[in-house]
């Protein structure tokens, strides 16, 4: 059996040596903003306004190279800033499109995310939920976590992160 080290070392020395010229992505994409983060020059900050801006101290997405790491998505309108009416369904697509924003803001596509966790406000919209989520993601089948937490930010119903790879 493989050792979490020997399958994760190769990637963080890639990482380590490797880095997106930010510079010219961000000229050749206007939509996005990726700037180097001030705590290590190795990690560049992915910055959308197709989606909501971060409503903490945190990044939408944060690239180390090749992995994106995505912030937890929720149902919010990136117009307002506010929750998509309708419920956990609608919540649930808008997190997905602001995932699927984030997602291409880093470089990486929707077919590439690798890992999703989705938080539920509760285990009983898991159905609704899981529908939206098929439809989304079709034939791709992200490896995927769910979990029901107490509360999420502003009262949301779900919120979605995800990893996605460069490669």
């Amino acid at each position: 059996m493989l050792s979490v080290t020997r399958l994760v070392a190769p990637l963080l020395q890639t990482a380590r040596t490797t880095r997106p010229n930010t510079l010219s992505v961000s000229r050749a994409l206007p939509f996005r903003t990726m700037s180097s983060v001030t705590t290590h020059p190795s990690l560049t900050k992915v910055s959308t306004p197709n989606a909501p801006a971060a409503i903490g101290p945190y990044s939408q997405a944060i690239v180390a190279h090749p992995l994106v790491f995505i912030s937890g998505c929720l149902g919010f309108d990136p117009k307002t800033a506010q929750f998509v009416p309708g419920g956990v369904e609608e919540q649930a697509k808008q997190a997905l499109q602001n995932l699927k924003a984030v997602v291409e803001s880093s470089g990486s596509e929707v077919g590439k995310v690798v890992k999703t966790t989705v938080f539920l406000q509760s285990m009983d919209d898991f159905a609704a939920v899981n529908k939206i989520y098929e439809a989304f993601f079709g034939e791709h089948k992200p490896a995927r976590s769910a979990v029901e937490v107490a509360r999420l930010p502003r009262d949301g119903l779900v919120e979605i992160e995800a990893i996605a790879t460069l490669a």
